[in-house]
C-alpha cells in the first residue's frame, strides 16, 4: 500500500519527480484538489536517522549507527564519526543527539549525545565533535556517566535561545533515578557551550535544569523563549510539558493528569487508550509539532487553543523535526527495528506549513 500524507478533507496521491541529479530523487505527493500543497523527499536510503540539523542550505543528519549525513544541493554524503568510546548497539541506543555550534563556520565543531560501553558499563555522553578532512572526531568532553540501559536514553540536545546547551536524559529504565538529585537520569540539563555550569542554573553546582522525567527526546522553544518538552509516558500516557527551572515533572510518581504537590502535570497527554512515544519538536505560530514514533504521524498542539490533532500520517515513525521559516522538515524511522520499512526508507520530508492550516 502507498504512504501517504494526510490533510483535513483531503485526499493526496503520491508522484515520483525525476531529477536531473541522479542522487536527488525527490518524492512529491500533491492534493489533487490544490496543486500548491506538496511533500516533498528531500533524501532517502537513511539508516535509523535521528537527528535533524540545517545551515543554510546545508542538512546534517545523525543516524545512530554512527554517521552523520550531509544533504548539499540534492548530493548525499555519509560522513564517519570517530569517538573515543565504543557505539553501544543497544535498543534505542547509537549517535543520538546532535547540534551545530554557532560559530561552526569558523570552530568546525558541532555537540553530540551517544551511548557508548567500556569496561566500567554502559552508559551515554555528550560531546563535541571537530569536523576535518570529511570525518567528525571527539575532540573534547561536556558532560559523562549519563545512565544508560536497554531503554529510555532521551538524547536530544539543542542550543536554546539564551545561547545555552540543553539535553534530554532518560530513566535508563530505573524509574527511581528521575527523582534522585544525585542521579544524571530522568532529567532535562542546561549547560554553557563550554560545558561549565551556568550561574543562574536552578540548582547550585548542577546541570540539572528540570527532573522526574521518565524519558524526554524532543525539545523546543516559542518565539517568548517558553521552553516545552515531550516526554514517553509508561505505555500510555504520553506527555507535551511547559518546562520551568527547578521543577518535578514527577514520574515515576505521578503521570498523565495525576497530581501532587510540587510536581507538574502535562498540557497535554496521550491518555491511557493512546500512545505517541513522541520525539524531536518544532515551533510556529502558536503551534508545537511533535513527531510520534508509535503514533506514526507529526502531531500538532495548538497552545492557545488546548486542542490536537494530527497533520501527517502514512509515512510510518517519525524521529525528529525541524522548523525553519514556514517549512516543517522532518525523518521518518522506519530503519530502527521497530519500523515497517518500505523501499528506500528512511527519509527527509519538507512540507509548507502554510499548506497545513
Amino acid at each position: 500500500m502507498k504512504k501517504a500524507l494526510v490533510l483535513p478533507l483531503l485526499t493526496i496521491l503520491l508522484i515520483v519527480g525525476c531529477s536531473q541529479n541522479q542522487q536527488q530523487k525527490n518524492e512529491i505527493l500533491k492534493d489533487t484538489t490544490a496543486s500548491n500543497k506538496e511533500l516533498v523527499a528531500i533524501a532517502d536510503n537513511l539508516e535509523i536517522p535521528w537527528s535533524i540539523e540545517k545551515l543554510g542550505d546545508t542538512f546534517y543528519l545523525s543516524e545512530r549507527s554512527g554517521n552523520i549525513v550531509k544533504i548539499e544541493n540534492g548530493a548525499i554524503d555519509r560522513q564517519g564519526v570517530e569517538l573515543k568510546k565504543e557505539l553501544a548497539t543497544a535498543s534505542e541506543a547509537g549517535l543520538l543527539g546532535f547540534v551545530i555550534a554557532p560559530d561552526f563556520p569558523e570552530s568546525k565543531l558541532a555537540y553530540a549525545y551517544y551511548t557508548y560501553e567500556d569496561s566500567s558499563g554502559q552508559f551515554n555522553r555528550i560531546v563535541t565533535l571537530r569536523h576535518e578532512d570529511n570525518l567528525w572526531k571527539e575532540d573534547s568532553l561536556v558532560l559523562d556517566k549519563i545512565p544508560s540501559g536497554s531503554y529510555h536514553q532521551g538524547g536530544r540536545l539543542k542550543i536554546g535561545p539564551d545561547g545555552k546547551l540543553y539535553a534530554t536524559a532518560g530513566d535508563a529504565s530505573q524509574p527511581s533515578i528521575a527523582q534522585d538529585p544525585k542521579s544524571l537520569g530522568g532529567k532535562i540539563f542546561r549547560m554553557n557551550l563550554d560545558g561549565s555550569i551556568p550561574s543562574d542554573n536552578p540548582f547550585p553546582d548542577s546541570d540539572v535544569y528540570s527532573y522526574g522525567h521518565r524519558n524526554p527526546q524532543g525539545i523546543t522553544w516559542s518565539t517568548d523563549g517558553t521552553l516545552y518538552a515531550s516526554e514517553h509516558g509508561n505505555s500510555a500516557y504520553d506527555e507535551i510539558n511547559k518546562i520551568k527551572a527547578g521543577k518535578n515533572y514527577g514520574w515515576p510518581f505521578i503521570e498523565g493528569l495525576e497530581e501532587q504537590e510540587g510536581m507538574v502535570t502535562p498540557l497535554f497527554t496521550s491518555g491511557s487508550n493512546a500512545t505517541w512515544a513522541p520525539s524531536g519538536m518544532g515551533y510556529y505560530n502558536g503551534k508545537l509539532y511533535v513527531a510520534a514514533l508509535r503514533g506514526t504521524a507529526v502531531l500538532e498542539f495548538d497552545l492557545a487553543k488546548g486542542e490536537q490533532r494530527e497533520i501527517i500520517t502514512g509515512l510510518g515513525r517519525i524521529r525528529d523535526i525541524l522548523v525553519e521559516d514556514d517549512f516543517l522538515y522532518f525523518i521518518s524511522n522506519n530503519t530502527d527495528g521497530r519500523g515497517n520499512p518500505e523501499e528506500n526508507d528512511d527519509k527527509l520530508y519538507r512540507v509548507s506549513l502554510l499548506d497545513l492550516d
